[in-house]
């Protein structure tokens, strides 16, 4: 009973308080996107399994956890076929742990079949109206707006408008394809898709708002970087800026959009790199929030192991 309250304690602190935390923190994102989009996912997951494992830690009592893996199995199967030890309020929780993962298992297909026929829709159009350029490796589309933007999944392409192709320097375009393919080969729609399911499944929960916000500027930062390694920074800022207006569909990973001009400061201006203390700061924190919900729901079940099976060890 205390682990679950410990558990639905930290779910409620963690959903309110984890993004104030990334406000702060919005200067070591910038320096490592990579690892803050992991810390972002790892905090997701953390309040998702704090939630279903508290539900566990209620429904079934430690002394059932503490008899060991074939004793779990043997009691719940038997507390599931009498009822003997599993109340109505168990039973309650086991719902709605089911229902919190049935939630996110709807809204997760719900938004992946969605992109997924948005994506198809888009590429027949681009059958019709596109051409393929060898030389660029992307689609080529008659139209005056500046757009540079990728088509994500199986068959993933990149897109440019002829717009964009007179605005910028044969340097820029290849910057700028470079960003989109670093959005394909990092499969970043799939990164998006996940902070969007949560967003979806429980909406006006501040951390999972958040996470979407925050998920989707770091992953272009993300891919300015990969772009960075091969092509002058300079280069990719001046992109940026003329593609800045550009409106790309929203199911692609455009590399204009709102957050371009804040990008161009980053490119222009680049902090130093994490340091390795910093790094492995960061790496703990994932850690922490991944097996910390599964250590507090352990904690009372270990405690029943111990006590039944203590004596068994004095003997040895």
């Amino acid at each position: 009973m205390i682990a679950a309250a410990v558990l639905l304690l930290y779910t409620v602190v963690a959903a309110l308080w984890l993004p104030k935390l990334g406000r702060r923190a919005a200067g070591w994102a910038e320096r490592a996107p990579r690892l803050a989009i992991t810390v972002w996912q790892a905090a997701i997951a953390s309040v998702v399994a704090s939630t279903v494992l508290a539900a566990l830690a209620f429904a079934v009592p430690a002394d059932v956890v503490g008899h060991g893996l074939a004793g779990l199995f043997e009691a719940c199967a038997d507390m599931l076929s009498a009822g003997e030890g599993l109340t109505f309020a168990g039973v309650a929780a086991l719902v709605a742990a089911g229902s919190v993962l049935g939630r996110v298992a709807y809204c997760g297909a719900a938004v992946l079949y969605r992109a997924a026929v948005e994506r198809r829709e888009h590429a027949a159009l681009l059958g019709l109206l596109g051409r393929r350029d060898t030389d660029l490796g992307a689609v080529v589309i008659d139209h005056d707006e500046r757009l540079a933007y990728c088509v994500p999944g199986r068959h993933g392409q990149m897109v440019i408008t002829t717009g964009a192709l007179r605005s910028l320097a044969p340097e820029q375009v290849a910057a700028v394809l470079e960003h989109e393919q670093a959005h394909l080969r990092g499969r970043h729609h799939l990164v998006l898709a996940g902070a969007e399911t949560m967003a979806r499944a429980f909406p006006g929960v501040p951390l999972f708002e958040r996470a979407r916000t925050e998920i989707a500027r770091l992953v272009e930062l993300l891919a300015d970087d990969v772009a960075a390694r091969r092509h002058p920074r300079t280069q990719i800022a001046a992109a940026l800026v003329r593609l800045a207006t550009g409106r790309a569909p929203a199911f692609t990973l455009g590399a204009g959009g709102e957050t371009a001009l804040t990008r161009v400061r980053r490119m222009l201006h680049p902090e130093a790199p994490l340091g390795r203390r910093e790094r492995l700061t960061g790496l703990l924190t994932v850690a922490a929030l991944l097996a910390g919900p599964a250590v507090v729901a352990l904690v009372p079940g270990i405690g029943s192991f111990l006590a039944h099976h203590c004596h068994s060890f004095l003997f040895l």
